[in-house]
């Protein structure tokens, strides 16, 4: 298998693993934040569409990041699991902090912090942490993020 097509498949199994980690902690009631919703509505209110646009784009978002991943293991001339479970940690962490404050600013379906709910509005904004989707969601996401990463660093190969 070429180094392109091992980096690929990586990238496919690290976000396969996280949405499962975040589809399953939502099911189990650990939290209730689904990301793929949560972007898909962004594009469409149909929840049936926001629901495949957003597993689409959450996949396409994974593999992105992948190549970031692979492109801080390259600069940084190391990788492996505490390499890739690291990064992830700060990956989860900036979303938590950063990511979902930016994604409610501009979200058309996500009511605001400051105004609540109207008719087009009705999707709950995350507040820090997305503590507003339950006390677990802050860890969930965390956890979802570090294997994110741990897959990422475990089978990238850094090129010397």
């Amino acid at each position: 298998m070429t180094p392109l097509l091992g980096s690929l498949a990586a990238a496919l199994l690290a976000a396969t693993v996280f949405t499962l980690v975040m589809s399953a902690s939502q099911g189990f009631g650990w939290t209730r934040i689904s990301l793929p919703y949560m972007i898909g509505t962004v594009f469409s209110g149909r929840r049936s569409w926001a629901t495949a646009i957003g597993f689409a784009l959450h996949f396409a978002i994974g593999i992105a990041f992948a190549v970031l991943y692979a492109l801080v293991f390259e600069a940084w001339h190391r990788s492996g699991i505490e390499v890739g479970a690291g990064l992830g940690l700060l990956h989860g962490l900036f979303v938590l902090m950063v990511g979902l404050e930016v994604l409610a600013a501009f979200h058309p379906r996500m009511a605001s912090r400051h105004h609540g709910p109207t008719p087009t509005r009705q999707l709950e904004p995350p507040g820090f942490l997305a503590l507003n989707y339950g006390w677990r969601t802050p860890l969930v996401t965390l956890v979802a993020h570090v294997v994110y990463g741990a897959i990422l660093g475990a089978s990238y190969v850094v090129v010397s």
